[in-house]
């Protein structure tokens, strides 16, 4: 229809009537006002890009001077590190190998008798630098000449020295052959500014030898330059073990023993390899680099921003109502394409301003109409397909849902839109498309409360059962007239009281009292909320909704109340002759056999006399709900008036007919029916029915035949004694010539018409077409071939048929 594609511009009329309003006199927002609002009070947008221009060019200008600076740094460490860690180790092997040597020259001495001899051998050969023998007093015995002062440090000593130390020292003891101990031999050699020396030349770096004093720490021999001594020193007081530090002009200070095998202690160092004046030239190329980056910055802003202000001016006066205004294009990149695209904006929203003015209230008006028109008619689902169809298109939803409250109080969707891959995956294909309990998730949340609800929602939150989305809007819609929901911030007016249902703890939610359903729609077009706009708009079709919904229901109701009995709930005389003629035209078209019972309440007349006519309404109810329970799904049930009723037992034959009389009448028979006579008085009765058994085509070619032949059996159930049944006898046949029937529609001889393969013999005792005796119809019914209603549970549900 025209008008549900013009319900996609609701919203634009909306924004169009904005438009179309001018600004009063003295308004107008000028270009110079403009031009201060575009450049703020605080930061202009030139100096916002001027500033993001320099950060993104002087940021990474930093990092990479920090990263160089950080680098250098880090491998003139290394590389200073290693050379101390290569000097301390070949430190520690020249300490060893004179060691050693000294522990060889302090040995030859005590193994020879001749100590002074031995130890003027070990000095001339340049072994040691001096030999001493003491005795078990640690008298001297023995010196070489030149011997250097004392102490003497021994090689062994893991400690520091309390002093200067002025020679190494290995002590070796002096043993007779019978291993008594008569003293000890000792070789030295000097420690002294020759030897720092050479041990400077062997590891490459400054040695400095330390005077072994605990605090403060002095030198005792050096070969690092005057100028750096003391900075050195101060650095290796600060160290702990041989770590390495930095002193503050740029050198590398390691600490080297005392230790086993090593007792000096001694200070390494080595100057920086870093070249001079690194820092210098970092932070010169850093400032130039900023100085060119913001030249440039505020060349490129300038140049940015000027078309900007040409067009947020033109946007001020469109928004003031001037739609004739356009912004010069001044050049092709993507400022020129914006400025050409808002031309062409312009002049299609004015264009479309004014078509939607003229059409606005003709829109109303369609509106109005279609609202008659969906209250009018009675094809609920066509309803429900243009209302979901029209809130679809008026809000910009992408889907949505029309939900009615089924009897078990569950809502069940009865027409959908754009749900395709938002259920759940588990969902069976064939299960309902939405099935949601009234209180659970939101749209059983919104039909237990009858409040509307909108908002936003992540997928992984969805409720259960319920589609997959990102914005939702729910109205609950209730039958006219219908009390309104309490509106939200009543405060304890708006609670649940103690006595209600919804109070109690764990109750069951209830929907509001009067509703049908809920229209529901989901995901807006844009990713936008839902608005209240939205809202306001879906009431509306709720409105026409619930007015729809209930004038099908009251019409589905008028229907039902005519067709129905209202005493019995069973269908009435005017349904029965509906009925008759769509069974009949059936039992035609698939060749298959239709059977009739009249059913009549034996002396009936004498229960409204003696009880009065309410005992007679309650016999009769009772009486039509154990025919109710009697009789299969398929099979209809109708009153034709008073005392009498009609069953129709479609695809049965005579014989299964007569199995269901028998049921029925014991059903009837065996158990009295309880009802109150005159004055309340419970008073328990005997009932019993006579049956006429009649089958078509057998008995009647036409419906009315076939009930007429069924009424002339139950008369010859009454004139046989009443509580019985009777099969009326078969139909001559018509002296014309007659199409062939199938075997399936043949009566047998026996007089009970029945579906097989063709005539059976009759039965002992019976002419062929002579109706079998009453008193043995109940055993013969029951002991008969299986057919029709003959055998099988029979549901106790009265259902309108096909």
């Amino acid at each position: 229809m025209c008008h549900i594609g013009r319900l996609r511009s609701i919203r634009k009329i909306r924004h169009a009537t904005l438009l179309t309003q001018r600004l009063p006199p003295g308004r107008s927002v000028s270009a110079s006002q403009h031009r201060r609002n575009f450049r703020g009070d605080r930061v202009t947008l030139r100096g916002r890009l001027t500033a993001a221009f320099l950060a993104v060019v002087l940021g990474p200008v930093l990092l990479g001077a920090f990263f160089v600076a950080s680098t250098v740094a880090s491998v003139d460490r290394g590389r200073s590190t290693e050379r101390l860690a290569v000097a301390a180790a070949t430190v520690r092997t020249a300490v060893d190998a004179l060691c050693q040597q000294l522990r060889a020259a302090a040995d030859a001495v005590a193994l020879t008798p001749d100590h002074a001899s031995a130890a003027g051998q070990v000095v001339s050969r340049g072994l040691a630098a001096a030999v001493r023998v003491t005795d078990q007093a640690g008298r001297v015995t023995y010196a070489t000449p030149g011997s250097p002062p004392a102490p003497w440090r021994d090689c062994a000593a893991a400690t520091p020295a309390f002093g200067p130390v002025s020679a190494l020292a290995v002590r070796v003891d002096l043993r007779d052959p019978a291993g008594v101990g008569l003293g000890a031999v000792a070789a030295a050699q000097p420690v002294d500014p020759a030897f720092v020396a050479r041990l400077a030349a062997v590891t490459g770096v400054a040695v400095t030898l330390l005077d072994g004093a605990a605090a403060p720490a002095r030198v005792a021999h050096t070969t690092e330059a005057t100028g750096v001594r003391d900075a050195v020193l101060a650095a290796a007081g600060t160290v702990d073990g041989e770590a390495v530090t930095e002193t503050a002009d740029g050198r590398y200070v390691r600490r080297v023993g005392p230790a086993s095998g090593q007792p000096l202690p001694l200070v390494l160092s080595v100057p920086s390899d870093q070249p001079p004046g690194l820092r210098g030239a970092l932070v010169g190329a850093v400032l130039l680099a900023a100085l060119l980056a913001v030249a440039v910055a505020w060349r490129l802003a300038r140049v940015t921003t000027r078309p900007l202000v040409e067009l947020a001016g033109a946007v001020d006066r469109v928004a003031g109502g001037d739609l004739g205004t356009r912004v010069p294009v001044r050049s092709r990149d993507e400022i020129g394409r914006l400025a050409g695209a808002f031309n062409r904006m312009t002049r299609e929203t004015g264009s479309y301003v004014a078509a939607l003015t003229s059409s606005r209230d003709q829109l109303r008006g369609h509106l109005a109409v279609l609202g008659d028109t969906l209250a009018s008619t009675h094809d609920l689902q066509r309803i429900l397909r243009v209302i979901l169809h029209s809130a679809i298109a008026a809000t910009g939803a992408r889907a949505g849902a029309v939900l009615l409250l089924d009897s078990a109080g569950v809502l069940v969707a009865q027409c959908t839109e754009g749900l395709d891959g938002r259920l759940p995956a588990d969902d069976p294909p064939d299960a309902a498309p939405l099935r949601v309990p009234v209180g659970a998730g939101v749209v059983g949340t919104v039909a237990a409360t009858g409040e509307a609800r909108r908002g936003r929602i992540e997928p992984s939150e969805v409720p259960a059962g319920e589609p997959r989305c990102q914005t939702y809007v729910a109205v609950p819609f209730a039958a006219p007239g219908a009390a309104p929901a309490d509106p939200p911030g009543r405060g304890a007016e708006s609670a649940a009281r103690p006595g209600d249902p919804a109070a109690r703890p764990g109750a069951d939610p209830a929907p509001e009292a009067g509703a049908l359903g809920v229209l529901a729609l989901y995901d807006r077009l844009g990713a936008d909320e839902f608005d209240d706009d939205d809202l306001r708009t879906l009431r509306t079709f709720a409105g026409h909704a619930a007015v729809a919904v209930d004038n099908v229901r009251v019409h589905e109701e008028a229907q039902r109340l005519s067709l129905t009995d209202p005493l019995t709930g069973l269908w009435n005389y005017r349904y029965l002759r509906e009925s008759m003629r769509r069974e009949v035209e059936r039992a035609n078209r698939f060749g298959r056999m239709l059977s009739v019972l009249a059913l009549d309440l034996d002396r009936f007349k004498q229960v409204n006399d003696t009880y009065g006519h309410p005992a007679g309404d309650a016999v009769l109810a009772e009486f039509a709900r154990r025919v109710r329970g009697e009789i299969r799904e398929v099979d209809l049930a109708f009153r034709q008036g008073g005392e009498e009723f009609v069953v129709l037992l479609p695809e049965t034959d005579a014989r299964g007919a007569a199995i269901v009389a028998d049921r029925l009448g014991a059903a009837i028979r065996d158990t009295p029916i309880a009802v109150h006579g005159h004055g309340g008085t419970p008073v328990t009765l005997r009932v019993t029915v006579s049956i006429g058994i009649a089958v078509y085509p057998d008995h009647g070619a036409t419906g009315q035949q076939v009930l007429d032949a069924a009424d002339d059996a139950l008369y010859t159930a009454k004139d046989a004694g009443r509580d019985t049944w009777r099969v009326v006898n078969a139909r001559r046949t018509p002296p014309v010539r007659e199409i062939p029937v199938p075997a399936a529609a043949v009566s047998p001889a026996d007089g009970f018409p029945r579906a097989g393969t063709g005539p059976a013999p009759p039965a002992s005792g019976a002419a062929p077409g002579e109706p079998e005796p009453c008193g043995a119809a109940p055993d013969a019914a029951r002991a008969g071939p299986a057919g029709g209603a003959s055998s099988g549970p029979h549901p106790p549900r009265q259902t309108r048929g096909r």
